[in-house]
């Protein structure tokens, strides 16, 4: 007779009485003693349904947000930084300087020489689309696009997705869950870096449901990476070869964005018209924005011609970054009669760190202290007065002008415990928050300074051989080049130049065009290069593409200085895995001091707001994000207001 079986649910049945699932000691029945003991598939049983119900606990959600909660509720109407009363219709004219000879950014072979405005916050998501969207009016929130809900433990181990069924391509063909798979799929085999990485770390995807699917991480380390993968573009499985997929191309892609490709000239113009079927016009993510009929984008071969096109009226509106050219380049008569005019919008993130990067591949760059003395030498003051009008502040650290600065601040406790094991990471001065850049006098041969930097240069095996500075061992006279791309940075490089030659260093200006400017960069063949390394209030996973000593000499990286210190390593990762703002902010601050400290670029300078001339035939919003302007929230003045 049998007293016992195992349940379909793995428990323990005995006659009509089922006993838990874990059952110790003796039972007895009609005189009889049965030792009962643990059956092995009960406790995982038991486990499945506590996780299970753990999982179903988790409750459905308009946004998610890095740190804290989303500042919108689920009834929000737009974005604050959108005018939902925009009128649609008429064209904007943009322009850039350079070229460009891909229609698909997300590969190494054209990911820097893509066409504009594909996808790209300053011009705007205008063909591909992601699950979720960024509000820059927050640090690092998203909102429900192409999912209308989502939900994510605290653990952020795996998040789910619920996709709108209205969601198309521009064709009117369905987007769903297998087109999101094949997208994620793609960018992890075939994606340049960071992407590649980031969609590595999912371990599996189910299909929850119709428009359902849950994606599961190999762990919960990196607390960004949900929101990562919620950022991915969605491309079309039907539309897409996948083979062919890592290879440059003009042929334009379908994608479920705004707008559509109406003309490609390659290396001359991109011209996008809006779907007067896109999916999501009504979403209140989208109120507000995809203002203008059609959208032309104009490639110039310099900045000259690129401002001389805008004084035309070519170009409806331009950035501005050089300060010569905000104060004094609005001297034509459309500037004069107010048919154009000047923007100035106060930045409230950290300025884009932008400097001369030093190749430290390169052996004569590969002492750290040759890479401080060579940048005290630059002297700021007199560059700023004499070729920008005093308009300019000093950048210092990655993340200036911030509560997650470095600068100006002691190591906490907390950074001391993260830079433990790494002693020799920080320079006292910086870790004491005294350090600033060093400050010339202005004259452009500040003796003091220049005196400074030789005893350095001289620490690290170089001395003056009458008016060369030579390697102490082999007689050779340091010299190298500085790789430019613009007439401002070919200006601001003889500048450094000619303070460099007072102590005997030969060097060289090497102006190319921008395409070959980009091969260049990204093969890491060069000295010393100009470089702008993008801020942000939350700084996450990107940075193991620009610092980690992984990415160093991985092709298609943004590590163009060539990182190698395992102290960035581990500041990454806790920043990357910070549960807490504390432990977030005391990362990005010891993050900071390691950069600092190893001198991977001369620090130049940034402009505190973001400057734009306009055309008054366009209309900015009155309110903006906290990274400036977004063309894709403008619209014509002659639209038919709604």
């Amino acid at each position: 007779m049998a007293f016992a079986h195992a349940s379909a649910k793995g428990g323990l049945a005995l006659g009509s009485l089922v006993l838990g699932s874990l059952v110790l000691g003796s039972l007895v029945l009609g005189g009889l003693v049965l030792v009962l003991q643990l059956l092995p598939p009960a406790a995982p049983a038991f486990a499945a349904s506590t996780h299970a119900d753990a999982e179903n606990a988790v409750p459905w959600t308009h946004a998610i947000a890095m740190h804290g909660e989303p500042a919108l509720p689920a009834d929000f109407t737009a974005l604050p930084y959108a005018n939902p009363k925009a009128p649609k219709g008429g064209v904007l004219k943009l322009g850039v300087q350079g070229t460009f000879d891909s229609l698909n950014p997300f590969i190494i072979q054209g990911g820097w020489t893509s066409a504009r405005g594909m996808r790209e916050r300053q011009f705007g998501n205008n063909i591909f689309e992601s699950l979720l969207a960024r509000s820059y009016a927050e640090p690092f929130t998203l909102y429900g696009l192409i999912a209308e809900r989502v939900r994510m433990p605290d653990s952020r181990d795996w998040i789910e997705y619920e996709l709108n069924p209205a969601a198309r391509f521009s064709d009117g063909s369905r987007l769903g869950v297998d087109d999101v798979i094949f997208s994620l799929e793609l960018m992890r085999d075939k994606g340049r870096p960071p992407f590649r990485n980031w969609y590595s770390e999912i371990s599996r995807m189910d299909v929850t449901g119709e428009n359902r699917l849950k994606i599961t991480f190999k762990n919960g380390d990196n607390r960004e990476l949900p929101l990562l993968v919620s950022l991915a573009p969605i491309f079309s499985k039907a539309h897409t070869d996948r083979d062919a997929f890592d290879k440059s191309t003009l042929t334009p892609p379908v994608g479920s964005g705004p707008y559509m490709f109406k003309e490609v000239d390659p290396g001359r113009r991109v011209v996008y018209e809006r779907n007067p079927d896109y999916w999501a016009k009504d979403l209140p993510i989208k109120a507000g924005f995809d203002n203008f009929d059609e959208i032309r984008i104009d490639y110039f071969r310099d900045e000259t011609t690129l401002q001389e096109a805008f004084r035309k009226g070519l170009i409806d509106a331009l950035q501005f970054r050089d300060p010569v050219r905000w104060s004094q380049g609005f001297d034509f008569p459309a500037a004069q009669d107010g048919r154009v005019t000047q923007l100035a919008i106060p930045l409230q993130v950290p300025p884009n760190v932008r400097g001369i990067a030093f190749n430290t591949r390169r052996d004569i760059f590969s002492d750290v202290r040759v890479r401080r003395a060579l940048s005290m030498v630059f002297d700021f003051e007199w560059v700023n007065r004499n070729l920008y009008f005093g308009l300019v502040k000093r950048t210092a650290g990655y993340w200036d002008n911030s509560v997650l600065s470095s600068i100006g601040r002691p190591a906490m406790e907390r950074e001391l415990a993260l830079l433990a094991d790494h002693p020799d990471a920080v320079l006292p001065e910086v870790m004491a928050g005294t350090w600033r850049p060093a400050e010339g006098d202005g004259s452009g041969r500040d003796r003091g300074v220049l005196r400074a930097a030789l005893a350095l240069l001289k620490e690290a095996g170089f001395t003056l051989d009458g008016r060369r500075l030579v390697d102490a061992d082999t007689g050779q006279q340091m010299a190298f080049e500085i790789l430019t791309k613009n007439e401002d940075e070919e200006k601001l490089a003889l500048a450094y130049i000619r303070t460099l030659e007072l102590i005997g260093i030969s060097v060289a200006a090497r102006t190319v065009d921008p395409s070959q400017f980009e091969d260049r960069r990204t093969k890491r063949e060069f000295d010393m290069v100009f470089n702008t390394w993008t801020a942000s209030l939350s700084p996450g996973a990107e940075q193991y593409g620009r610092w980690s000593s992984e990415a160093a000499d991985a092709p298609g990286t943004f590590n163009f200085v060539g990182a190698r210190n395992p102290a960035i390593d581990s500041l990454i990762d806790a920043l990357v895995g910070s549960r807490t703002d504390d432990e977030f902010v005391s990362a990005v601050r010891a993050l900071d001091r390691v950069l600092i400290s190893g001198a991977y670029a001369v620090p130049l300078f940034h402009i505190p707001d973001d400057w734009l001339g306009h055309w008054t035939t366009v209309v900015p919003p009155q309110s903006h994000s906290l990274y400036g302007h977004q063309f894709d929230t403008w619209w014509s003045k002659d639209a038919p207001s709604k």
